[in-house]
């Protein structure tokens, strides 16, 4: 099923709509024209029309558009698989024609609904899974919906956390290191005598792709960046940690004096050998507020968002007992499968006929 058409089996559930969508809804299966809210002249958008919103009437919503069995598509279902789309799959649906389109697509999915409801295909773990997804998304987004954006963020909170934090916004130097690897002392060192010798960029590359045993070394990258792992910022600082570049060598990087040098000395970590070459300096700077109030207002919301569903979870394990098998869980094991094979394990949908 496509994501489009998940997204419709979704947004099938959701009753209340606002108003600026129905009326387009309603004018689409009814050959009225569309209300400014979903025409080029209007704003688009998911807050479009927010302002003077006003909710379905119950009679409204239970207008019937379609029949698929004993099964109904209501005037209310149709609306809000629009008000559920993203702006830019809204406006594919403006005019009469693709909005008895959309009406069609629904009706499929509820065709595949029903067909895979009676080969039990909504009885296996994948879809009941899927199920539960959908279900905590929605108690979730209930749970967030009081929650402000980052723009809503009051700026008294995000000034007093720069404040508050001012050491995390003063970022060291940091530096860019190339780095030959080598298998022992000897063969690290005549690489130095080497590099010393040719300190030209082009030089090194060369280098970096005749002696390094790096699989990188040899990547189809320019010359002068053959070698290059990367930017670091001085040993202890965790917020500039780089995984390609080794403790031994970050220490050694911090070490060389300019610019285009490598460290006098093989940097031994593990059973290699590193020759580490200093290819760029980044100058400290500590960024001002301007500079680092969206990245604030961003995780002030997110640590909002966080500590409301912690809440959510708190309250629901008070009155729902959960108890884990830790011994079974120790015991599980789950083979490794082809997750692309597995995915046409499910028979398709004229299986049996």
């Amino acid at each position: 099923m496509s994501a489009r058409f998940a997204a419709l089996v979704r947004a099938a559930r959701v009753s209340l709509v606002r108003a600026g969508v129905a009326v387009c809804a309603l004018a689409a299966v009814s050959g009225l024209p569309a209300c400014k809210a979903c025409s080029n002249d209007g704003p688009q958008g998911a807050d479009s029309g927010h302002a003077q919103s006003t909710v379905l009437t119950p009679e409204q919503a239970a207008q019937v558009l379609a029949k698929v069995g004993d099964e109904t598509i209501t005037l209310g279902d149709f609306a809000a698989a629009l008000e559920n789309m993203d702006q830019f799959d809204r406006l594919r649906y403006q005019s009469p024609e693709r909005r008895k389109e959309l009406l069609q697509e629904m009706i499929t999915v509820h065709l595949l609904a029903r067909e895979a409801a009676a080969k039990g295909y909504d009885k296996d773990a994948l879809s009941q899974q899927e199920l539960r997804a959908i279900l905590r998304d929605a108690m979730l987004a209930e749970a967030r919906k009081d929650v402000p954006s980052p723009n809503d963020v009051k700026e008294a909170d995000v000034r007093e956390y720069f404040e508050s934090h001012r050491a995390d916004f003063k970022d060291p130097e940091r530096r860019r290191a190339s780095v030959i690897v080598t298998k022992d002392e000897a063969t690290a060192r005549s690489v130095i005598d080497a590099a010393k010798a040719a300190p030209g960029d082009t030089q090194w590359g060369e280098l970096v792709r005749s002696r390094s045993l790096d699989p990188q070394a040899r990547a189809n990258v320019p010359i002068d960046l053959a070698g290059d792992v990367g930017i670091t910022s001085p040993p202890g600082d965790a917020r500039g940690e780089n995984p390609r570049i080794v403790a031994e060598v970050r220490a050694a990087l911090f070490k060389i004096a300019e610019l285009r040098q490598v460290y006098d000395q093989p940097v031994r970590a593990g059973d290699r050998y590193y020759v580490v070459r200093l290819t760029q300096k980044l100058a400290p700077h500590e960024r001002k507020f301007e500079e680092a109030e969206r990245s604030i207002r961003v995780k002030l919301a997110q640590d909002m968002l966080r500590a409301k569903e912690a809440e959510l979870l708190a309250e629901l394990r008070k009155t729902i007992k959960v108890e884990i098998d830790r011994d079974a869980l120790a015991r599980a094991k789950v083979e490794s499968f082809d997750a692309g094979a597995a995915g046409d394990a499910r028979a398709p949908i004229d299986a049996g006929r």
